[in-house]
């Protein structure tokens, strides 16, 4: 299958490296970021999954609900999906009925949760490049955006007092904005007020100690944090997925954070290198919840499950 040979891949590529940023402890996992809002009203309860990787192997579907339904106990406003949300359909020997069969199973376990609104970003794996012709209606980014429900490939919009962006990764090979996202990335900053909070989401992770290690950072992390420095008046976060690790990094007063994925070794018993059963390295699998402030504070909370 695509999804062993693209695992074997990144075990070469990963063997032997050291985790940076997260210990093995699920007590710290879940504490251990944290921008925090005490003193401040909270103002909104987020829920950011990501790399979920929905297939039929591995009792996937199932495991994936059962954490869903842990998810809707904590009385969130909606959820920020962080794209990969099928398995792998960017495989070249993928067909059509593979990318059908996941995108039916991911409607399914959408339907579980249809009372909450999700605004999704594009994995590097949701897109089916192999169609026969780039005019057929399941290619590229078009088939992946209409069963997220995207309004487009990048976009912003507003709840209560923040102000929430969501990035498209996938342009110039993955892991870059290209000229118009960045472009538009610093018109939309630009025209906010002073004093708005703004929670950045990306699939690749913007800026991330974790890929240091094993790769898959954002290409233009510096073009990006160039843009994000121009606005101090602002506080801003940034959300990111895409490397299946977890970890936190403030760089000029900007916090980063790479939550892991909800399928952990995508939904896998793990390997050599795997701390612990179903996990990627030091990271197990699991979900975040984010808790927002009024006064612009994050709380960014990992919570691994045992599905």
């Amino acid at each position: 299958m695509e999804k062993k040979k693209n695992h074997n891949k990144r075990r070469t590529f990963v063997k032997g490296a050291v985790l940076a940023g997260c210990g093995s402890m699920l007590p710290r996992l879940v504490k251990a970021q944290s921008d925090s809002g005490r003193g401040s009203k909270k103002s909104l309860r987020i829920a950011h999954i990501t790399d979920v990787h929905l297939s039929s192997d591995n009792n996937a579907p199932a495991r994936f609900n059962a954490c869903i339904d842990k998810i809707k106990e904590r009385k969130i406003d909606f959820f920020l999906n962080g794209g990969d949300s099928i398995m792998a359909a960017d495989g070249k020997d993928i067909g059509r009925e593979q990318v059908s069969e996941m995108w039916d199973l991911w409607k399914t376990s959408r339907n579980r949760f249809s009372e909450y609104e999700m605004y999704s970003c594009l994995g590097n794996h949701d897109m089916w490049w192999a169609a026969p012709d780039k005019v057929d209606p399941m290619y590229g980014k078009g088939y992946a955006m209409q069963q997220l429900g995207m309004p487009s490939t990048f976009y912003s919009f507003d709840k209560k007092d923040w102000h929430f962006i969501v990035l498209d990764s996938n342009v110039d090979g993955g892991g870059a904005l290209g000229n118009k996202q960045m472009q538009w990335l610093s018109d939309d900053l630009a025209k906010l007020p002073k004093g708005t909070p703004v929670l950045i989401m990306s699939h690749y992770p913007i800026l991330s100690a974790s890929t240091h290690t094993v790769g898959g950072n954002h290409k233009d992390s510096l073009q990006v944090t160039k843009i994000l420095y121009k606005h101090p008046d602002k506080r801003i976060h940034c959300i990111g997925g895409h490397v299946h690790l977890f970890d936190t990094v403030v760089y000029n007063n900007v916090h980063y954070y790479c939550n892991g994925a909800m399928s952990g070794y995508w939904w896998g018993n793990g390997d050599e290198d795997s701390a612990q059963k179903y996990w990627y390295h030091e990271t197990p699998p699991g979900y975040t919840i984010i808790e927002l402030f009024e006064d612009g504070a994050m709380e960014n909370h990992y919570h691994p499950h045992q599905f």
